[in-house]
């Protein structure tokens, strides 16, 4: 019988930029994803966050939708540039007002808020000066973590510094993809280092001001290899490295994978043992952001990794192109309860963009691949529960269809529908769905699934 413990965090998320909209309004600066979105060609049909689904004036909608499913927590992000419009120095008043008022409503209404600090939107002022590049960007984000610390410490009880620091470097580093668009194997690794560097100044920060926990948020994707061949389990191996541990390993266990110096070479510096011991700041809580798995060949054609993802058959993939593999999430937290000793877990986001219907007469938006997507994922959870994995919480990605970062508003990722042209919420049958399965504490997971 599956039922969750009854203190669990049932929980959606979100960033700001994805949401918020109006980024330079009331005193806003812009971020490296304001001018990314501006510049022509880099993003899905010139798509950009000027809008998205108007979070900043229709916050209060948003939270009442959360209250009717019956979620008890929320992880949203602060937008830096929207606190200080210049990433150091002068703090916008009108900016952390936001956040406040976005705060009293979610406590008002029984939901626990999560802040992220950093997702992924830097100033665009301090991109100028090089961003995370700069070794000073450690001091620059905990001046700013601290400003958020005091304003709203003590309502909010759960921090995270970063969110997934494996995307910002790969896509906005190495590969490009991503804001701010760099393309540099030089480069990859030293962005890396300093968001580290970056979180640690934070966590030390927090221990100054703050009187809760704080953590850190990554996306991990276990690797399995294509065979029992070798090359395809060494393969299997550094790209795991490459994304999982990568991260982790500086912060659990004081060092960097050796793989990531024999991938990288001569782009791969040393860093002083001082910084290791920076990084080791104890944090009180992981989060972990889980989407989908890989099946790993040796490529020896493949830049870095020589490696390459095999195509599996007769398997479900998502918009995204993600295979949809639910055992893969119980693998990855008891293997992170395994090699990191087990810290307490949230599951900060787990989610899928299928296609949608249009909305039908009656309102309803009917998912059934995200209601099965949801119901494998949740069950996964509770599988690792059961394994002894110190699971605390599950926050489905997302509350709302958003503009999905390069794809523009092209994926929806949302329980809930969003009309980005009048702003119209209504929610999917996934979030009635979660809101049995909260109800229920999970009972209704015992429950045969209706057919697809």
């Amino acid at each position: 019988m599956i039922e969750f413990p009854q203190h669990f965090l049932w929980g959606t998320a979100t960033s700001a930029y994805q949401i918020e909209g109006s980024p330079l309004a009331d005193g806003a600066g812009a971020s490296i994803w304001h001018r990314f979105t501006h510049t022509p060609n880099l993003v899905r049909d010139g798509a950009t966050g000027d809008v998205a689904c108007d979070h900043y004036r229709r916050f209060l909608d948003d939270v009442a939708l959360m209250r009717s499913f019956g979620t008890n927590a929320y992880r949203f992000s602060t937008s830096w540039s929207r606190v200080m419009p210049l990433g150091r120095n002068a703090v916008n008043p009108a900016g952390l007002d936001f956040y406040d008022r976005l705060v009293d409503a979610l406590l008002a209404n029984g939901i626990e808020p999560m802040v992220t600090l950093y997702h992924w939107d830097l100033p665009a002022a301090l991109d100028d000066l090089g961003g995370w590049l700069n070794p000073e960007i450690a001091k620059w984000f905990a001046e700013y973590a601290a400003v958020v610390f005091r304003r709203l410490d003590g309502r909010v009880k759960m921090w995270a510094t970063l969110n997934e620091p494996w995307v910002v470097t790969d896509g906005g580093y190495l590969h490009g993809a991503l804001a701010p668009g760099h393309r540099n194997r030089f480069e990859a690794p030293i962005a890396t280092h300093h968001l580290l560097r970056a979180h640690a100044e934070a966590v030390k920060t927090y221990r100054a001001e703050g009187r809760h926990r704080i953590g850190i948020v990554v996306n991990l994707e276990p690797k399995y290899p294509a065979s029992h061949n070798p090359t395809d389990r060494a393969s299997a191996l550094r790209a795991d490295a490459y994304m999982n541990r990568q991260y982790l390993d500086p912060i659990f266990l004081g060092r960097y994978p050796e793989e990531l110096g024999q991938m990288f070479g001569e782009a791969w510096p040393q860093w002083p043992a001082d910084d290791f011991a920076l990084i080791q700041q104890p944090i009180d809580f992981l989060g972990v952001n889980y989407y989908t798995r890989s099946v790993t060949r040796f490529d020896p054609h493949a830049w870095l990794l020589q490696a390459s993802p095999v195509p599996q058959k007769r398997a479900t993939y998502t918009e995204t192109g993600w295979e949809v593999f639910a055992p893969a999430l119980t693998d990855t937290l008891v293997w992170v309860k395994g090699r990191y000793g087990n810290p307490p877990i949230y599951v900060t986001e787990n989610g899928a963009a299928f296609f949608d219907p249009p909305v039908v007469e009656g309102n309803r938006v009917a998912d059934p691949l995200r209601v099965d997507y949801l119901r494998k994922h949740i069950k996964a959870v509770h599988a690792a529960i059961e394994h002894g994995v110190d699971v605390r919480g599950y926050f489905v990605w997302s509350l709302l269809d958003n503009f999905e970062w390069r794809l523009g508003y092209s994926k929806r990722f949302g329980i809930v529908h969003v009309d980005f042209d009048t702003q119209k919420r209504t929610p999917k049958d996934s979030a009635l769905f979660y809101a049995e399965v909260i109800a229920s504490k999970g009972h209704v997971l015992n429950n045969p699934p209706a057919p697809l």
